[in-house]
């Protein structure tokens, strides 16, 4: 009897299991769908109206002017990097200074903009509205959506800014309790 059983419960075991597959299976067709974006894409200056402008209503768009020999735009490059993976609905672009405003100085690089519906709704020149030298990924998307729902996860947009301000505070905490201990085994 005892391998009837045994028979009767792996298959059931391996019914539940198919089930579970194919549920996730949906789940994961669903989220690759909503996920539009996910990565800071280059452009150029004739792909702009295209990718900024003319963007859906619905599209909020981060333009990062950048210049490639300037250390501070390695620095917000890598947290928009970050910012584009996690929040995969909001579009992340990412153009040469110059290729987008010609003649932009290199002192104001580097700039972000933020777009919807055709027109200008933030600009951040420089780090420091960021944190400066030490602008981290919670530190920019704090700025971000200071005003507007910039970030969209897809989630809805009262849950990113609160997990926005989570993050910040959390990385906030965690970096003074780590230069509490520096200073206590000094």
């Amino acid at each position: 009897m005892e391998p009837k059983f045994h028979i009767h419960q792996l298959s059931h075991d391996l019914m539940l299991w198919c089930a579970y597959r194919r549920m996730r299976l949906a789940e994961l067709k669903e989220a690759a769908k909503t996920a539009r974006f996910g990565t800071v894409q280059p452009i150029t200056g004739s792909d702009f109206v295209r990718e900024v402008s003319q963007a859906p209503p619905d599209v909020w768009v981060v333009v990062f002017l950048y210049k490639d020999a300037i250390p501070e735009c390695g620095l917000l490059e890598t947290c928009l990097e970050e910012l584009a993976t996690k929040y995969a609905e909001t579009k992340f672009v990412k153009i040469i200074s110059t290729d987008c405003i010609p003649n932009y100085p290199d002192r104001n690089v580097p700039t972000i903009l933020v777009y919807n519906n055709s027109a200008v709704k933030g600009t951040y020149v420089g780090l420091q509205k960021f944190g400066g030298k030490k602008c981290t990924p919670e530190s920019v998307a704090l700025a971000l959506c200071d005003s507007d729902p910039v970030l969209n996860d897809g989630q809805g947009g009262n849950n990113v800014m609160e997990g926005v301000r989570r993050k910040f505070i959390e990385k906030v905490v965690s970096q003074l309790e780590t230069r509490e201990d520096e200073d206590d085994s000094d």
